[in-house]
């Protein structure tokens, strides 16, 4: 298990009062705009300042001042969202948008995977750091910039299924649960531009005519790539962290499941990972590893909640997760309109706090439905 690191957001934006202590897994949990992103991208920014003013220099874009920078990372509209009431601590070292410059080496050490990753994939194709304007955060511009590359590389035009870039296990699970034995490729259109293309048989199929959770899935998963080398080695040596925003966007829950065991993975190859999510099912996956780490249950009982094969390869993955540290927290707004975290790592259904007994309001709504129709069948009765 990693030393935990603590984040520490004071009176920014909607976020009035957020700490969050970061273990080998943590999850981020709360309703729309309860700013659960603007904690992570202060995270990326906490860990990565000289890396993001950076990449905004070379990009043309020179502000120095607080509320400049923080339009230019954040997103425009963002910069009043920095006032004198404003405090961000790592670890309790205090961090502020003049002194990101300092943050960090020049490399990147957090891979951040952002929401609405389809998007900046423009007609199968993703667009340079340069050609995204400030309206988008500068982690989408970052994340836009690594898939970029990758569709730029010689021989790259098969991306899925590509031996050794992925365990045969993981290989066969996206295949049956998202593409459906289907090939993702890169491949000249009429105009001799080549775009994503999802092949199946003699179809050959634009991004855009992609489902849903293909289109969300395919950068998510070319963004994992980037972390699995190829090489001997466990992972890229200058990355420490990935942040995945909302990867249940668009997947059924065969295709989740295939997602939180490529998590499992990253944890093996000794990455830490933030995971931001609307979906219940996420949560469940964490209350089950813990609760068979507190039982210390077999590697296998792990392999089985996630209908993978009980192999040898992933024998070490659920080991390792067996192993690791978990935290869950929650992000709310209280009375006051403004938001403030609270830790429900335990994922206690009989907690007497109903934020944690309902993990954070994603089972709150099904025990509510199952409550009504409770009452309606005992009225039915009388």
């Amino acid at each position: 298990m990693s030393k935990p690191v603590t984040l520490s957001i004071r009176n920014f934006g909607q976020l009035r009062e957020v700490d969050l202590k970061l273990a080998d897994l943590t999850v981020l949990v709360g309703a729309q705009g309860t700013g659960k992103s603007l904690a992570l991208q202060w995270l990326k920014a906490a860990l990565d300042g000289r890396h993001l003013i950076n990449l905004l220099r070379q990009a043309g874009q020179h502000a120095t001042g607080a509320n400049d920078r923080v339009e230019l990372i954040f997103g425009v509209g963002m910069g009043a969202a920095w006032t004198r009431e404003s405090e961000v601590r790592l670890d309790g070292k205090k961090i502020n948008p003049e002194n990101l410059g300092m943050r960090g080496a020049d490399a990147e050490s957090v891979f951040f995977i952002p929401a609405h990753r389809a998007m900046l994939i423009t007609d199968g194709w993703a667009a340079p750091f340069q050609r995204l304007t400030s309206d988008t955060p500068a982690v989408a511009r970052i994340f836009s910039q690594n898939l970029h590359d990758r569709f730029s590389e010689r021989g790259g035009e098969r991306l899925f299924p590509v031996e050794r870039q992925l365990k045969k296990e993981y290989r066969d699970l996206i295949a049956a649960a998202v593409f459906h034995g289907g090939t993702v490729a890169l491949e000249e259109d009429q105009q001799h531009a080549r775009r994503l293309r999802l092949a199946h048989g003699d179809a050959n199929l634009p991004f855009m005519t992609w489902s849903a959770g293909q289109r969300e899935f395919a950068p998510l998963l070319l963004g994992l790539y980037h972390l699995l080398p190829r090489t001997h080695k466990a992972k890229q040596e200058e990355i420490d962290w990935v942040i995945i925003e909302e990867p249940e966007m668009g997947l059924h829950p065969q295709a989740l499941n295939v997602v939180l065991l490529l998590v499992l993975d990253l944890l093996w190859r000794g990455y830490r990972v933030v995971v931001s999510t609307h979906s219940p099912h996420v949560l469940t996956a964490v209350w089950m590893l813990q609760r068979l780490k507190q039982h210390h249950a077999r590697w296998q009982r792990v392999c089985q909640a996630f209908d993978a094969p009980s192999s040898v390869p992933l024998s070490k993955v659920a080991q390792c997760a067996l192993e690791r540290s978990y935290r869950v927290h929650f992000l709310a707004f209280e009375r006051d309109g403004k938001v403030a975290s609270r830790d429900i790592s335990d994922l206690d259904p009989d907690s007497a706090d109903a934020r944690e007994a309902e993990w954070g309001g994603l089972t709150g709504f099904s025990s509510r439905f199952g409550d009504a129709v409770r009452e309606a069948v005992n009225e039915a009765e009388e």
